[in-house]
């Protein structure tokens, strides 16, 4: 017989406690309390899986350039989009900055602690707001990502879609409910490991998950139902890779994607028809899959003449430019078959 997690709320809450104290992985946003860098991590890991954050150190690099408030605040674009490269989505960043501005100048530089009040804040989430009250502040918030939505719907056997308007105030609810106000910070890092580990999507583990006995659910695989997905964009790309006195020709972003980043120049289908390809990338960026096509041009053969948004960047130089990972990678490979190195 099941044990209802509501009805055996204390047992539900020692059992996921105890199993997360023996087994809880150590991340480093998990050993401080600094609510700025607990921020950082959670803006990183919306819609960036953990292992990509931790990645060549992403977040200790990030914390090293912007260790607090003040110097995000004051920084430019470029060293916001180059600190962020690589982990996409890079209106996050610019949501940071204006987040770190906000409580420097509202709130005098230190965080509120509520997560009422942290939601009022730029680029702050009902999530974010619950994770940073209850990681820095032992508040008894709440929290609900995708992993604990489905942790949930799992629990409770619930059948209707977690990312329509009732699933969010019904997963949201039952989120408060099992809560432990006594250690909300550890009960909400272990529910999200949960879903982590035990309760993922693909291949749960329900026999020997922590908390079987007070799950509802017979059909986990089943579980969560949510809305059909966005069908993913193909998208083609014409770039120009010209190199002149050991210098490339980029572009600067101005669309709602990658905006403030360099780029390769641009041109229509038409306009590279004579030409020759010199090699084909692929890569998917949101919901968009691109195939690039890459056109190795000489001066005279530039499409069009130079725009004005063009501009020639020294080669050695570009590790110091904001450019998006594929790209960065184009460009990399391209300059591999140069006879002068791009370094």
């Amino acid at each position: 017989m099941k044990r209802h997690p509501l009805k055996n709320v204390r047992a539900f809450r020692t059992a996921l406690l105890k199993w997360f104290q023996q087994e809880g992985k150590s991340y480093p946003w998990r050993e401080t309390r600094d609510p700025w860098a607990i921020l950082v991590s959670e803006i990183m890991l919306q819609q960036t899986t953990v292992s990509a954050v931790i990645a060549h150190g992403r977040y200790e690099k990030f914390l090293q350039e912007f260790p607090d408030l003040k110097t995000i605040a004051s920084a430019s674009e470029d060293q916001l989009l180059k600190a962020w490269e690589g982990l996409g989505y890079y209106n996050r960043v610019r949501n940071l900055q204006k987040c770190a501005q906000a409580i420097l100048g509202i709130y005098q530089g230190t965080f509120p602690p509520d997560s009422e009040t942290l939601e009022t804040l730029p680029g702050i989430g009902k999530y974010t707001a619950g994770a940073i009250s209850s990681f820095a502040f032992e508040q008894a918030a709440p929290i609900v990502d995708s992993n604990i939505a489905r942790v949930l719907a799992r629990l409770f056997d619930f059948h209707e879609p977690i990312d329509r308007t009732v699933g969010q105030k019904q997963i949201w609810h039952w989120a408060g409910e099992l809560l432990d106000p006594k250690a909300p910070r550890l009960f909400n890092s272990a529910i999200m490991e949960l879903g982590q580990t035990y309760c993922s999507p693909r291949h749960p583990s329900c026999q020997s998950c922590p908390v079987h006995d007070f799950c509802q659910t017979r059909e986990p695989m089943s579980l969560p139902i949510k809305k059909p997905r966005k069908q993913f964009l193909q998208v083609e790309e014409h770039a120009l890779f010209l190199v002149k006195k050991d210098q490339l020709l980029l572009t600067r972003e101005t669309g709602p994607r990658r905006k403030g980043f360099w780029h390769l120049p641009l041109r229509s289908a038409d306009e590279v028809s004579h030409l020759e390809i010199s090699a084909t990338h692929r890569y998917t960026i949101t919901h968009h899959k691109v195939t690039l096509s890459l056109y190795s041009i000489s001066e005279n053969q530039l499409p069009g003449g130079q725009n004005k948004d063009e501009q020639f960047h020294p080669l050695k130089n570009l590790d110091e430019l904001p450019l998006p990972s594929p790209i960065r990678r184009v460009i990399n490979k391209a300059c591999e078959s140069l006879t002068n190195s791009c370094s």
